[in-house]
Order: C-alpha cells, then sequence, then structure tokens
C-alpha cells in the first residue's frame, strides 16, 4: 500500500488554495479546441469539497442567463490552470445545495472575514 500511496503523491498538485464551501472562486481551465488551447474563466460559489488524495473534487455553482449551471472540478487534473478565491462566505454547512432552491438576494452568501 506504501507504494500507492507514494505514486499518487506525486500526482497530487500542491499549489491549489485553501478554500471551503460557501467561497467565491474562480476557476482558470485550459480548453482545447483542434489544434488551438485557451483559457477559460468559471467563477461561482463552492457547494461542497470532496477532500481525498487523487480523487478529490469540488463543485462550484453559478447563475448564467437566469439559469444555474454547476460543474465539478477534479481538484488534481492538469487541466485546470489556477483557482483564485475572490471572497470567503460564512456558511454553517459543508455542503450548501440549499442555494439550488433559493434564487436573487436570498441566494446571497455572507462574507466570512479573515478573523471568523
Amino acid at each position: 500500500m506504501d507504494i500507492i500511496k507514494k505514486i499518487e503523491r506525486e500526482h497530487m498538485r500542491l499549489d491549489m488554495p485553501d478554500f471551503r464551501a460557501g467561497d467565491t472562486v474562480k476557476v482558470h481551465t485550459r480548453i482545447i479546441e483542434g489544434d488551438k488551447e485557451r483559457i477559460q474563466v468559471f467563477q461561482g460559489v463552492v457547494l461542497r469539497v470532496n477532500r481525498g488524495t487523487t480523487d478529490a473534487t469540488f463543485t462550484v455553482r453559478k447563475v448564467s442567463d437566469g439559469v444555474g449551471v454547476e460543474r465539478i472540478f477534479p481538484m488534481h487534473t492538469p487541466s485546470i490552470d489556477k483557482v483564485e478565491v475572490v471572497a470567503n462566505g460564512k456558511v454553517r454547512r459543508a455542503r450548501i445545495y440549499y442555494l439550488r432552491s433559493l434564487a436573487g438576494k436570498a441566494a446571497r452568501v455572507k462574507s466570512r472575514q479573515a478573523w471568523d
């Protein structure tokens, strides 16, 4: 088992910032279209963070043209260029799926101060 953990540790990314559910993040992903490559930004609220080794994921939700869009990103994939934390949110749950049923101002997340 020690060999498997060693291999997984080699493939993990160590440059990811520390974020949790309720935080607003910008995820810069590499998009390959034909022979061209570009960076696309997906900004939204983190609904959940699934911790783990190489199978860690996080779910980001944004509202685009009145339609909620959720995307699950693998944490340690090379297709993610970088992740920026825009704002820290103050929530009392680890999975904030209740945002799916809220709309407008009710779907906002309070900001968390540095000392909270």
